[in-house]
């Protein structure tokens, strides 16, 4: 199995990694962007287990180290 998880941080925390992208993207001619939010993806393969068990695991890296839960938001599927 494999775990696909977004994290990004919360709508209403101040993205400025967002904002330099913006404008940078706007200096390259990209003048229609309204906004961008920057995040982290991450793959883990998982090795056997149920699906359920693979959820499990999964919101605990989430909740322990891949997302600072206070500022970030995370989701996440999982593949077979």
């Amino acid at each position: 199995m494999k775990a696909k998880i977004f994290v990004t941080l919360k709508k209403s925390v101040l993205d400025p990694q967002g904002k330099t992208i913006q404008k940078a993207l706007n200096s390259l001619g990209f003048k229609d962007i309204e906004d961008v939010r920057a995040g982290k993806y991450f793959e883990i393969k998982l090795s056997k287990g149920t699906k359920k068990a693979a959820e499990k695991n999964v919101k605990k890296m989430c909740e322990k180290l891949l997302s600072n839960t206070v500022i970030e938001d995370y989701n996440f599927k999982i593949e077979a």
